[in-house]
């Protein structure tokens, strides 16, 4: 029988005390005592958000296959269990065995968004980890770091003792059974990171020093010991259908972002849109099997209970056999009564037939991501969506019983003319005008538009890693601008305008491209109160804005500035197999307005074709 790590009193005292108790449906049950090696796998966020998250289920069911590893879990705590663990002098614990997360031997952070960083230091802090991981005694685990933020990982270099770069699929066993190892070698904290530095993919910051020139600019970045690589390379699962998937994921008891099945049908992406991070880092697209696909939905549905089943992917209208297999997953859970979640698809025919199958068209939305307001924009940032697309899409929706319309804009993009801004206006405008056509006994109701707007943030390892990101000021007036205009479009009443905050994008925006001297702003920052810096009632930007000024680093130099061709990035040295030529070149082409075709209507010679997998290999002879 666990015993619980909080009393009755204290968890009847905070906000859902199920974020806190473990327990849930399919958790790995294993006697701590009885295995090798202890590994916690954190989500720095609350609960809810980190259970929603994929990419630790695989982590976290692939681990557990082994019967000498115990992969436990640990999410940030909320805000008021934080104040009594640090009252009461209670270690942060992980879920399953309810034990402390400092008597481990890994702690794995993902490393989702920039925005959760200081939930690091909180982490790490509750655990009794030393911040600095130069610092850390040969009792306390190693910390290993993952997931997008980790293809620049140099803003928080200091708290990690490693970084996995890649997908975890490939070098994680690899890396336990060299720590098995070691562990009876007796040696030393620092030569099993010099052995982990040995392995692909692994990168120890410890081992490299970044210098700098006077114009803050950096000036080269070297190895410090013979085992640490120059070059990092990523790590890509080559089958997605000869790998691991969590057959029994997790089921929470209290309701998360995510409460349903997630079926990844492929992954990576072949569109290049050129503020697109994700699309990349995951390249080359590598679609899962039908077979595989409908053998796990089946098992997934069978062991967990949900009654929705979302299929995951960057660009689900990409999949070929797409039609084969919703229609398949229509067919066999049709008795259930399970729904199917068709997230990041193109609206046409099929689209439409298929959502009218699956969903509540009085209770549902569609979305559309134009991204950008007139055509030229979008070829600009290579969207590869004309406005006739966009507006036959909606016409389609219309006819089909849809009345409201979700539009998914970026204020900010390189290139960007106040002519652009005003055209999201009319787009959303003309979307509305293109409702009003249908005759009205054809008609459900009124139209609903709702159009938002982020704050365009340039990503390493895009064609726009060179770009400078707009101010504060300027967003705020760009915003305005577009209000302005939208209330003069006729259909004012029926548009929506929604906006992201502009200085928690600012703070992003350094943070996604900076370099190692953040370490101690992050630092600062934590330690005068910033915390869930991503839930804007726990925002101080002042906090970060004194964070910065006290080390005499200017958010300005990380933003405003258009880097030189030839400058050196704080991440050059991780190959993610596309080339800096390749997007240094799409940035050219962003300027001149060019399209590039994508991965499956013309090889553009990204680089990916290093990895021989997916689409680079389609109707290859193997």
């Amino acid at each position: 029988m666990r015993k619980l790590a909080l009393s009755d009193e204290i968890l009847l005292s905070v906000d859902k005390p199920a974020r806190y108790i473990g327990g849930e449906i399919n958790m790995a049950v294993k006697n701590p005592e009885d295995v090798d090696i202890r590994f916690c796998m954190c989500f720095p966020d609350v609960y809810e958000i980190g259970m929603s998250h994929l990419g630790i289920q695989i982590i976290y069911d692939m681990l557990n296959l082994r019967d000498d590893i115990y992969c436990e879990r640990v999410y940030s705590p909320w805000t008021d269990l934080d104040k009594i663990l640090r009252r009461e002098g209670i270690p942060l614990f992980a879920l399953e065995s309810q034990q402390p997360v400092k008597d481990f031997d890994f702690l794995g952070i993902t490393l989702q968004y920039e925005m959760c960083y200081t939930n690091i230091l909180q982490v790490l802090d509750l655990s009794g980890i030393t911040f600095k991981a130069a610092d850390r005694t040969e009792d306390e685990p190693f910390v290993i770091g993952g997931g997008p933020c980790s293809y620049n990982p140099e803003p928080v270099a200091d708290f990690f003792d490693m970084f996995y770069i890649g997908e975890g699929e490939t070098v994680y066993y690899e890396l336990m059974d060299k720590y098995k190892e070691w562990k009876k070698s007796g040696q030393d904290r620092t030569a099993f990171l010099k052995i982990a530095a040995g392995l692909p993919g692994i990168y120890v910051p410890q081992f490299y020093k970044p210098l700098y020139n006077d114009d803050g600019t950096l000036a080269e970045f070297k190895p410090l010991v013979t085992e640490a690589p120059a070059t990092v390379v990523k790590q890509v699962e080559t089958d997605m259908s000869e790998t691991y998937y969590p057959r029994k994921p997790l089921v929470p008891y209290i309701k998360v972002t995510q409460d349903r099945v997630v079926l990844e049908i492929q992954r990576g992406c072949i569109r290049g849109c050129r503020f697109c991070q994700a699309g990349m880092l995951y390249r080359p697209i590598r679609p899962r099997s039908l077979d595989f696909l409908k053998e796990c939905a089946k098992e997934m549905i069978k062991s967990t209970g949900h009654e929705e089943i979302t299929l995951s992917s960057l660009s689900s209208s990409d999949y070929k056999e797409l039609p084969e297999l919703v229609y398949w997953l229509i067919d066999e859970f049709k008795e259930e009564g399970i729904n199917i979640s068709l997230p990041s698809l193109r609206i046409d025919t099929f689209a439409l037939d298929v959502m009218s199958k699956v969903q509540d068209i009085r209770k549902s939305s569609l979305t559309f991501a134009p991204e950008a307001g007139t055509q030229r924009l979008r070829d600009v940032i290579n969207k590869g969506l004309s406005e006739e697309d966009i507006l036959n899409g909606a016409m389609e929706a219309f006819r089909g019983g849809w009345n409201r319309v979700k539009l998914y804009f970026m204020l900010g993009l390189p290139g960007e003319t106040y002519n652009d801004i005003e055209g999201i206006a009319i787009l959303s405008d003309k979307i509305a005008r293109e409702y009003y056509t249908l005759p009205k006994e054809s008609r459900n109701g009124k139209v609903n538009i709702v159009t938002s707007t982020s704050i365009f943030v340039p990503k390493p390892f895009t064609p726009f890693q060179w770009a400078p990101m707009d101010t504060m000021e300027q967003a705020k007036e760009k915003r305005d601008f577009l209000l302005a205009k939208i209330r003069e479009q006729l259909n004012a009443k029926s548009i929506k305008y929604n906006c992201h905050d502009a200085d928690v994008s600012s703070l992003e925006g350094v943070f996604a491209r900076g370099d190692r001297r953040l370490c101690n702003v992050i630092r600062q920052a934590y330690e005068s109160g910033c915390m869930y810096d991503a839930w804007s009632e726990y925002f101080h930007y002042d906090k970060w804005k004194k964070a910065f000024e006290d080390n005499n680093l200017d958010m300005e130099f990380y933003i405003r500035r258009e880097r030189a061709e030839d400058e050196l990035f704080p991440w050059d040295f991780i190959d993610i197999g596309v080339t800096k030529e390749f997007m240094l070149k799409e940035y050219h082409n962003s300027k001149a307005e060019v399209v590039t075709p994508n991965c499956r209507s013309k090889c553009s010679g990204c680089g990916a074709m290093k990895f021989q997998c997916g689409v680079c290999t389609e109707g290859v002879e193997k």
